[in-house]
């Protein structure tokens, strides 16, 4: 089923297009960059309560297959292309991202001007949007009431709506004792837990509020803080019970970790006018002095004028110049914006893995 939709932003503006299933969605809208990878995005934890618009004009080509799922399910609100492939093309590929998207009851809009729209992104910042067909009962005038009438992203913990609800086991792939991590789960990709069991780690996956105590009593050899979509600031258990964690654990913290570590060394954080999200920004590593290509998805930054004497930036964005890293010069505990396990984007930060490996072995001796 193909209807005539619209795509309604509360800052008045919208977009005509063909929605694919008899579904509607609203959420924030933003646009990421990757060239591939749409349905590591699209399951990607990170993207709930987003729209999220491709920039790429042909989304689709290679289809879908269950080894390219970043969770169990699609927890993007909607996907919004200039051209949807019907028919894709890839030996790995066993269904189109139509029929991916359908089964999962997720919107797509196809056939909108997404250069136009992601100029509009880029000049008013993110907004907020309503995907609906064109024949609904309510007016444009109506439809641009309620979409500045949804929710902002400040102050939610969707935290709490991506996690897991008890406690699971990933087991390390390679022989000889494993080190033991206890993740925070703020929405954490499965890349991320790939890595990490590759390198020798088995990892406890626990709630996102799980009390410091629960953890102490694990005792692990470090703890993880993951990436997540919402607020950082609206987490505000998991801040308290990380806090009380610096200095017991080695912690290593990515995306809504690396922010929940920042609170928890008392930084602060703010909403961007236009947040990261693609595989191609510029990070530079300072203690190698190296310049990486990232992938990101955040809509949040940590304030570098709110930084204690005690935390000290280690990696930059080089298009802005936000923080896209920190380490505690008390504590062994670090964090980087972007996201080093990529799935989708290049690979270059993959190292940061092993930085963490190394931290706790050091922790061991």
């Amino acid at each position: 089923m193909v209807s005539n939709g619209l795509l309604v932003l509360s800052n008045g503006m919208f977009f005509r297009g063909r929605i694919h299933g008899p579904f509607q969605a609203t959420g924030e809208l933003i646009f990421n960059t990757s060239m591939t990878g749409y349905q590591e995005i699209l399951t990607d934890p990170s993207y709930c309560g987003q729209i999220v618009t491709m920039t790429a004009p042909h989304i689709g080509n290679y289809g879908t297959n269950p080894d390219d799922m970043e969770s169990s399910t699609i927890h993007a609100s909607a996907l919004v292309v200039t051209q949807l492939t019907q028919i894709p093309s890839n030996w790995r590929s066993n269904k189109s991202l139509s029929d991916f998207l359908w089964e999962s009851k997720v919107p797509v809009m196809e056939g909108v001007d997404t250069r136009a729209l992601v100029r509009v992104l880029r000049s008013d910042g993110e907004v907020k949007g309503l995907m609906v067909p064109s024949d609904s009962l309510h007016t444009l005038d109506l439809l641009r009431e309620e979409a500045m009438a949804l929710p902002s992203m400040e102050g939610r913990n969707l935290a709490r709506v991506v996690s897991t609800k008890e406690p699971y086991f990933w087991p390390a792939e390679t022989e000889g004792v494993p080190l033991k991590v206890v993740a925070y789960d703020f929405g954490i990709k499965r890349n991320i837990l790939r890595l990490m069991a590759a390198l020798g780690i088995n990892i406890t996956i626990v709630p996102w509020d799980t009390p410091a105590e629960v953890v102490r009593q694990m005792n692990p050899d470090g703890v993880f803080l993951s990436n997540g979509p919402g607020d950082p600031a609206a987490v505000e258990s998991a801040i308290e019970e990380v806090r009380s964690l610096l200095g017991v654990f080695p912690i290593f913290g990515i995306c809504l970790g690396h922010q929940i570590l920042a609170l928890a060394l008392n930084c602060k954080t703010y909403k961007l006018k236009c947040g990261h999200h693609g595989g191609n920004h510029p990070v530079k590593d300072y203690q190698t002095n190296k310049i990486e290509i990232t992938s990101h998805n955040h809509g949040f930054s940590v304030d570098e004028d709110s930084l204690p004497e005690d935390v000290r930036v280690t990696h930059r964005n080089l298009n802005d110049q936000t923080v896209e890293g920190l380490e505690s010069l008390q504590y062994s505990a670090y964090s980087v914006q972007y996201h080093p396990e990529a799935a989708p984007g290049p690979r270059d930060a993959r190292y940061l893995f092993k930085r963490f490996v190394e931290m706790m072995g050091n922790t061991k001796r």
